[in-house]
């Protein structure tokens, strides 16, 4: 279906389809090799995320676990970087950005609630795994109707995050001239705002209590630089980087001075980073290790839990299919060559989400959502692999493309242009 969505209207001639914008192609040309800032914008962005896939499918050919990448790309990145081309060509105007919004909002309550069941039951929907590891930890964890815990919270986290710029942005409304009586309004402005912002903070209570029986330490760190983003944008970048600095240091002082006190499992008979951490540490390090054997090209895409298991000598159900930070896998799997494409990607994603954003609060709303998922999977899993990752880009920009235009049409009246 979306195969035929983005192909019919080619087919019939370019002609344009309800909701849909012109196709970016026609819009813009490839980026010149010889101008890297060609690479800073939208169609850069596309043309590097084609290449990120083109390499992961060339670096299948040596992968000692050919079927593990086979199915990265027929389940993952082909469909998904479908999704990217057919979201990117929608007219996202404010009242969709508003239903979309929405759904996510009652799609998370749901999901929070589905968790609280769950929670107080102590009995789970999905994923036996997750059940046998909360039979001998000395906490429960909830999944609700995802097959990961930290999964869950990412996608709490997400929405908790466009909420929370929905609460700012409506506060600064509150403010405008002509928003009260007293400013020769008619007061409606300033009570719908009011209602707006106590809705948003009642969600956002919701959420977080449900963050909370996830136990995802990723997921929490994920919300909290969102938040440092949103900061910056609502203050300014110099106060929000000095107050996340010193609650960085706070933590880390309660850390080290009362660490039994966080159950974190640094102290005691058994404790140790990697306790700490359910291993993760010891995956990494492994990664590493993978990852200064072959440093140039990897051991192949999807190859990391062949190999993780082949040079460490650990047994299948130890064994994992990715690190839980995705530059070490990428860095295992496809060596320098793979990091220098994904480390492209980034500045290319950072560089075209966060140009001119601070002007328009949904383009703000996507960049911090989208710099909170990059942090996750740096703590965790699934960056191409999470259909989140595609979608704020591809929203991302058709939002950056509307601005340029929108900046360039005044020009183009003066010139005499369209």
């Amino acid at each position: 279906a979306g195969t035929l969505a983005h192909l019919l209207p080619r087919w019939l001639g370019g002609r344009e389809w309800p909701g849909c914008a012109e196709p970016a192609g026609a819009r813009e040309p490839a980026p010149r090799l010889a101008s890297w800032r060609s690479w800073l914008t939208p169609r850069g962005l596309e043309w590097v995320l084609l290449a990120t896939i083109a390499l992961y499918v060339l670096q299948t050919s040596y992968s000692a676990d050919r079927v593990k990448a086979l199915e990265n790309v027929a389940f993952f990145y082909v469909p998904f970087g479908l999704l990217f081309l057919l979201l990117r060509d929608v007219r996202w105007t404010r009242a969709l950005l508003a239903r979309c919004l929405a759904l996510a909002v009652t799609l998370a309550v749901v999901f929070a609630g589905v968790g609280f069941v769950e929670y107080f039951r102590k009995s789970l929907f999905l994923n036996p795994k997750v059940v046998a590891a909360d039979q001998y930890a000395n906490y429960f964890r909830v999944n609700s109707v995802f097959f990961d815990p930290s999964i869950y919270g990412r996608f709490l986290a997400l929405v908790m995050i466009a909420v929370m710029t929905i609460v700012l942005a409506t506060g600064g409304e509150r403010g405008e001239p002509g928003a009260s009586p007293a400013n020769g309004g008619t007061g409606e402005p300033r009570t719908g705002a009011r209602r707006r912002m106590l809705a948003g903070a009642a969600v956002l209570a919701w959420l977080l209590c449900g963050m909370m029986t996830s136990f995802s330490q990723s997921s929490i760190a994920a919300l909290l630089l969102g938040l440092a983003v949103l900061g910056a944008w609502c203050w300014g970048v110099r106060p929000a980087v000095y107050l996340s600095a010193g609650l960085v240091a706070l933590a880390l002082a309660f850390v080290l001075l009362a660490p039994a006190s966080l159950h974190f499992g640094l102290k005691g008979t058994k404790g140790s980073a990697a306790n700490a951490t359910s291993g993760r540490t010891t995956l990494i390090t492994g990664g590493l290790e993978l990852f200064a054997k072959r440093p140039l090209e990897g051991y192949g895409s999807g190859s990391f839990e062949t190999e993780y298991k082949r040079h460490s000598a650990t047994d299948a159900e130890n064994a994992t299919s990715a690190s839980h930070t995705i530059p070490v896998t990428i860095a295992a799997e496809q060596g320098i060559v793979g990091l220098a494409m994904y480390a492209a990607l980034l500045v290319c994603a950072f560089a075209v989400l966060f140009r001119h954003a601070g002007r328009a609060p949904p383009r703000i709303a996507i960049a911090a959502c989208f710099a909170a998922l990059v942090l996750h999977t740096w703590t965790y899993a699934d960056f191409l692999e999470d259909p989140f990752t595609w979608a704020l880009l591809a929203v991302g920009v058709a939002l950056a493309r509307a601005a340029v235009e929108a900046r360039e049409s005044p020009a183009r009246v003066r010139d005499g242009g369209a």
